[in-house]
């Protein structure tokens, strides 16, 4: 009896860990996703290029993404806490604060530190909730954090909305949402803060490094798709409106994809979910490319393709993490932020062939890098499932 109180309480605190950092995920990832929409109402303060502007969304990529691992080597040597619950707050003071800044140059600033608030968060999140998961549901959790954070990429425009003065307001959700992290989260210092560079280094490698290839041609895949989609659709006679739709239809089922995905990752194993999903989605993309709103099939198919290609993203991450089990926030750092930073970095390949060709051709041959990425899936070893310390 004392033993089912103490396993029922420990799953309560469990839950209530992973509730609060889901919600962080949520907030953090609503102020990333306001930079792109506000580009026009920056471009218009400041008197810009558009290459500056785009040159914004770099930045941010380049602090929140492609420094990842690194971000998440310094949150294990100082601890999760503050990581967790603080990282989305100067993403919100970053991003909430840009129409108030005189000059280009300090916006540039502003936009690197809500990069770091946002880098550092990914990997200490991710971290808390494969620690309070049960071993058994750990592939669910994963995919219900994920889930918040593609939920807040939905929210963000809806806060670009209320224009560059009233950001502000919206700071403050973070803030709350950071001081109830904290209250909430335990404190937690690994014994792997100890390890040297070199050491930490030595994580990457072996299945680890297949498993970042595999998700960095996956990623580009989907990031080319995405991309080219308004360029493919006003190339057949569509507008804004049915970009929008489909971009939606596609986050709603991205969400949904990974928390099927990660739930049955837990029943049959993670890497029969990694291959599956890549090699299923391979036809139905390159059908999708050649469809068209007008056609009675084409949201049914973009719904089939966003739950497909991303009911692996959540899977992958809690495989880095059972690879590694020591350094749980440096694996999910490499899975979450640096292979889709890798993959954002690698992009510009597939503007160069759409100018080339157009952008129906470059999409299908992004899509085609799912090809080498089932390959890879096909190396990789099923993880071992063990408690994280």
């Amino acid at each position: 009896m004392s033993t089912g109180i103490v396993t029922t309480r420990a799953f309560q605190s469990g839950a209530a860990i992973a509730t609060a950092v889901t919600l962080g995920h949520l907030i953090n990832d609503a102020y990333g996703a306001m930079l792109t929409p506000l580009g026009p109402a920056l471009q218009s303060k400041f008197g810009v290029s558009i290459a500056a502007i785009t040159l914004l969304s770099s930045i941010f990529a380049l602090t929140s993404s492609v420094l990842q691992p690194l971000l998440g080597v310094i949150g294990e040597r100082l601890g999760s806490r503050l990581m967790a619950a603080f990282g989305p707050v100067f993403t919100g003071l970053g991003l909430t604060l840009i129409g108030f800044v005189p000059w280009f140059g300090a916006l540039m600033l502003l936009v690197a530190v809500a990069g770091l608030g946002s880098g550092f968060f990914h990997p200490s999140g991710a971290a808390y909730v494969a620690r309070s998961s049960p071993t058994s549901q750990r592939g669910l959790w994963a995919s219900l954090f994920s889930a918040g954070g593609t939920a807040g990429m939905a929210l963000g425009p809806v806060f670009a909305s209320a224009g560059l003065q009233h950001l502000h307001w919206f700071g403050l959700i973070g803030l709350v949402i950071g001081v109830i992290s904290y209250l909430i989260t335990p404190d937690y210092h690994p014994a792997a803060k100890r390890l040297t560079l070199k050491a930490y280094l030595g994580i990457f490698r072996g299945p680890m490094v297949t498993l970042w290839s595999m998700a960095v041609l996956r990623s580009l895949a989907s990031i080319g798709y995405n991309t080219m989609l308004p360029f493919i659709l006003v190339e057949r006679g569509y507008g804004l409106r049915e970009v929008a739709i489909t971009l939606a239809v596609f986050a709603v089922a991205s969400a949904l994809g990974g928390i099927v995905g990660g739930r049955i990752s837990d029943k049959i194993g993670r890497v029969p979910v990694l291959r599956s999903a890549i090699l299923a989605t391979l036809p139905l993309f390159a059908a999708l490319i050649y469809s068209n709103p007008g056609q009675w099939w084409f949201y049914p198919l973009t719904f089939l393709v966003g739950a497909a290609v991303n009911s692996s993203v959540p899977v992958g991450v809690v495989t880095a993490q059972e690879y590694a089990p020591g350094h749980i926030a440096v694996a999910s750092s490499i899975m979450m932020g640096f292979s889709w930073g890798f993959a954002g970095m690698l992009i510009f390949l597939v503007g160069f062939l759409a100018d080339a060709t157009s952008p129906s051709i470059a999409a299908l041959c992004a899509v085609l890098l799912l090809l080498p990425s089932v390959y890879l899936a096909y190396r990789l070893p099923e993880p071992q499932k063990q408690q994280f310390g």
